[in-house]
């Protein structure tokens, strides 16, 4: 059984896959944590509202990081190449996709399991679909949870506060 204090405290003590990125490098900035799909009907407007969120607020703290999954419905089929290549060409993103990852199940990567016994959710801890966003403020912890078809303009005041621009 482990006890409380070996349980992560934040964010920060993660490192995930795609160079095996240390999530410590994020202290102090604002993060949105998204599990992302190319093909999804939410793709669109999801990452053209994050792409315009990063490009307003990346120079005052915000991070976006982008976990691909192929989870909800197999709309998330490409290698990872693939993924960063549509993500970055279609919608001009410069914030870090990193490796595919499953958000739900046996193999759920660990940073969700984190997230979503942080942050449950109404209907319980499963991620229910794609572009499902997690806030974090710059101590790593988890302010909130979104659901898949909040427009991640309409989280603008809520990053805005977290960066001390409210």
């Amino acid at each position: 059984m482990a006890t409380q204090s070996s349980l992560p405290q934040s964010i920060h003590e993660f490192t995930v896959k795609g160079n095996d990125v240390n999530l410590g490098i994020y202290k102090g900035k604002v993060l949105l944590i998204v599990n992302v799909a190319s093909q999804c009907g939410l793709t669109n407007s999801n990452y053209t509202e994050l792409t315009q969120l990063y490009e307003k607020y990346k120079d005052q703290g915000l991070e976006i990081l982008a976990f691909p999954c192929n989870q909800f419905g197999s709309q998330e089929p490409g290698t990872i190449e693939e993924i960063q290549n549509f993500v970055c060409t279609r919608f001009k993103a410069e914030y870090p996709v990193f490796d595919k990852v499953e958000v739900n199940g046996p193999n759920t990567a660990p940073i969700y399991k984190y997230m979503k016994s942080v942050k449950g959710s109404l209907f319980g801890d499963n991620i229910k679909w794609n572009f499902s966003k997690f806030l974090v403020d710059k101590e790593g912890q988890i302010v909130d949870r979104y659901a898949p078809t909040t427009s991640p303009l309409s989280i603008e005041k809520d990053i805005k506060k977290l960066l001390g621009k409210a």
